[in-house]
C-alpha cells in the first residue's frame, strides 16, 4: 500500500485524529513509496515519520520464518528502515527497550557491543530500557550507553543516541539514573520522547542486575515528565514504554499494561510504543496510537504523524506494522559486513559440533506444561549437580535444537543467560508449594522438571492445584522429607515469583547451565533425542 493510500480516504482532521485509526496488516512493506499530499489548508502541517523496533534482542545474525517466508537479521532490517526513512527527511528511529539481552552469540560474546555498533551505524535518535538491559547489571547497562572499558573486549564508545528513562529510580538519590526524557527537533516541531520500563523487572531479573535501583509507577513517571514538557512548550509527545499489549490486525480487542497506562496518563500523549510480550499492537486507546511489532527485528512500526506548526500538536497519526520479509527486498551491505566481521569473530568458539540431533527439539508445551527441550535441559542440570531434582524456568529456553548437527553457538541460543546452576535442599512439603506457585495472579510458568512426576488439577484453586508428586518408582514424595535440587541462580534467587527458594539450605554454586547442556548432550549417544515423558499430567 503506497503511502498515498495510507493516509488517502483518512485526511483526518484534528477533532477525528484520535478516534481513527488507519491499520495495514502485517508484511505490507513499502518499496519506494512517497507520502501524500498534506490536507488543504491555510497551512502546511509537517509530517514527520517515526520508525521503531522492540524487543530486538541483538539478533543480528538469525533468521526466522513467517508464513514460510524468512525473516529478520539485522541486514535485512536495516534495508527496510533505509527504504522507508528515505521517504521522509522528518524521520525519527526509536526503540523500546530489550536491544540487548539474551542475544545469540554474534552479540553476546562481544558483550553485545555489536547491537549497539548497528543501532549506530542505522542512526537510532532514541532508547529506552527493557528488562534485559539490566541482566548484567546497571553498570554494565550504563558503559553500553555511554560508553566504557570492560575485561573482555575493551574500550566501548557507547551509543551515539540518548537513552531515556523517567521510572528507574537511584535508591540512593531518588532521581532518574537516565534523563525521563529527550527533546528532539524535527523540522522546527519540537517533539518529546519519555521512556519507561515495566515495574516488575526486579522479579524476572536476578537481584544482582538490579541493585540500586528502583521502579516507580510508568503512569506517575510518565505524567510528572508530560508535566515538565508542557512547561517546555512541547505538544508532541511519544512514549517508549516496554510495558505489554496487543490487538487484533484491524486494532480491535486492544489489551495489556499498556492499554492501563494510556487510559490512565496525560492526553497530551500522542503515541505509545510498547514492548516486552513480543507481540501485535496497532490501536487506538483513549486518543493514543499504540504500536508493537513482534520482536527479534522481524517487524517494525512505521507511525505517521501530522503536526500543526501553528499549534506544534498533532492533529492526524496512523501506523503500519511491517513485516521484514527477505524476499524483495537487497540485505543492507554495510550492516551485512559489519555483522560478518563479527560472526569471524566468535566463529572458532561458535562453530564447534557438540552432537546430532535426530529430530528438532522444542520447547512447545503440550497441555499439562511438558515439553521435550524443556526435559532434556532439566536432565542436564540434574545430572551436573547430581541432584534427586532438577526445575528449569521457561523463560530461559530461547530456541529450539534443529534437527542435525548442533553446534555450540545453537545451544548458546538455546540457554543464553550464562546463569549458575545451584544445588540446593528443599523439603518434600516446600517442592509441592514450589510447584504450586507455578499458577500465579498474572501468568502461569510451567517449570520444566526432572527426577519426578506430579499431576495437577485445573479445576482446584491456585495454591492447591498440585495433586499427586511422586518419585521415579511410584513412591510418593515425602512432605517431611529432604530432598538436593537443582536449579539456575535466577531461579534460586526468586525469580519468577518462585519466592520458595530462596529458602533451600545447602547451596553449592556449580557449572553455568550452558555448559552442563554442552557437557550432558556430547556424552549421550549420538545421535541423541528427547520427548515428553508424562512428567507433567493435567487433570480436567
Amino acid at each position: 500500500m503506497k503511502r498515498s493510500e495510507r493516509w488517502g480516504k483518512r485526511m483526518l482532521s484534528a477533532l477525528a485524529a484520535a478516534a481513527v485509526l488507519a491499520a495495514t496488516p502485517v508484511g505490507a512493506a513499502g518499496n519506494g513509496k512517497s507520502k501524500g499530499k498534506p490536507p488543504a489548508s491555510s497551512h502546511r502541517y509537517i509530517e514527520v515519520q517515526l520508525l521503531g523496533i522492540n524487543d530486538f534482542h541483538g539478533q543480528l545474525n538469525v533468521t526466522r520464518k513467517v508464513g514460510g517466508r524468512e525473516v529478520g537479521r539485522a541486514d535485512y532490517l536495516a534495508a527496510y528502515l533505509k527504504q522507508r526513512e528515505a521517504e521522509n527527511k522528518n524521520t525519527l528511529l526509536v526503540h523500546a527497550g530489550d536491544a540487548v539481552g539474551a542475544s545469540p552469540p554474534v552479540s553476546a560474546l562481544l558483550q553485545d557491543e555489536p547491537t549497539i555498533e548497528v543501532l549506530n551505524k542505522l542512526g537510532f535518535d532514541v532508547g529506552t530500557l527493557g528488562n534485559h538491559e539490566f541482566d548484567e547489571g546497571v553498570a554494565e547497562m550504563l558503559r553500553l550507553i555511554h560508553g566504557g572499558y570492560h575485561p573482555a573486549t575493551g574500550d566501548f564508545a557507547g551509543a551515539d543516541f540518548p537513552y531515556v528513562s523517567a521510572n528507574v529510580i537511584d535508591k540512593e538519590t531518588k532521581q532518574p539514573i537516565l534523563p525521563p526524557y529527550v527533546i528532539k527537533r524535527v523540522n522546527g516541531m519540537p517533539i518529546g520522547f519519555i521512556g519507561v520500563t515495566l515495574t516488575d523487572t526486579p522479579s524476572i531479573v536476578t537481584p544482582s542486575g538490579v541493585a540500586g535501583v528502583e521502579f516507580i509507577d510508568e503512569a506517575t513517571a510518565i505524567n510528572k515528565a508530560v508535566r515538565e514538557l508542557k512547561k517546555k512548550g512541547v505538544r508532541t509527545i511519544v512514549v517508549l514504554a516496554h510495558n505489554p499489549g496487543a490487538s487484533n490486525p484491524d486494532g480491535t480487542n486492544a489489551s495489556g499494561e499498556i492499554v492501563d497506562i494510556a487510559k490512565t496518563v496525560d492526553d497530551e500523549v500522542d503515541v505509545i510504543f510498547a514492548g516486552h510480550n513480543h507481540a501485535y499492537l496497532n490501536a487506538v486507546v483513549d486518543g493514543k496510537l499504540l504500536v508493537q511489532s513482534y520482536s527479534y527485528g522481524t517487524a517494525f512500526s512505521d507511525v505517521d504523524l501530522k503536526i500543526d506548526p501553528r499549534t506544534k500538536d498533532v492533529v492526524a497519526k496512523q501506523a503500519e506494522i511491517v513485516t521484514t520479509y527477505h524476499d524483495g527486498i537487497t540485505p543492507d551491505p554495510e550492516i551485512r559486513a559489519l555483522v560478518e566481521k563479527y560472526e569471524a569473530k566468535v566463529a572458532p568458539l561458535v562453530n564447534q559440533v557438540v552432537g546430532t540431533a535426530a529430530e528438532t527439539i522444542t520447547d512447545e508445551q503440550n497441555a499439562s506444561g511438558e515439553s521435550a527441550l524443556g526435559n532434556l535441559i532439566a536432565d542436564a542440570q540434574r545430572a551436573a549437580m547430581n541432584t534427586d531434582f532438577a526445575f528449569m524456568n521457561p523463560g530461559g529456553i530461547r530456541a529450539d535444537i534443529e534437527q542435525g548437527e548442533v553446534t555450540w553457538g545453537e545451544l548458546y541460543n538455546v540457554q543464553p543467560f550464562n546463569n549458575q546452576l545451584v544445588k540446593m535442599t528443599l523439603t518434600g512439603a516446600q517442592i509441592r508449594e514450589l510447584l504450586n506457585q507455578q499458577w500465579q495472579p498474572t501468568k502461569t510458568r510451567m517449570l520444566q522438571i526432572s527426577g519426578l512426576r506430579y499431576t495437577w488439577s485445573a479445576s482446584r484453586p491456585a495454591g492447591n492445584k498440585v495433586v499427586d508428586i511422586q518419585l521415579p518408582d511410584g513412591t510418593p514424595l515425602n512432605p517431611n522429607g529432604e530432598y538436593t535440587v537443582t536449579v539456575n541462580s535466577f531461579l534460586a534467587d526468586g525469580g519468577d515469583g518462585f519466592t520458595v527458594l530462596t529458602q533451600g539450605t545447602n547451596r553449592e554454586v556449580g557449572p553455568v547451565d550452558l555448559d552442563a547442556l554442552v557437557s550432558y548432550i556430547r556424552g549421550l549417544a549420538q545421535p541423541f533425542s528427547a520427548r515428553m515423558e508424562g512428567r507433567i499430567n493435567r487433570l480436567p
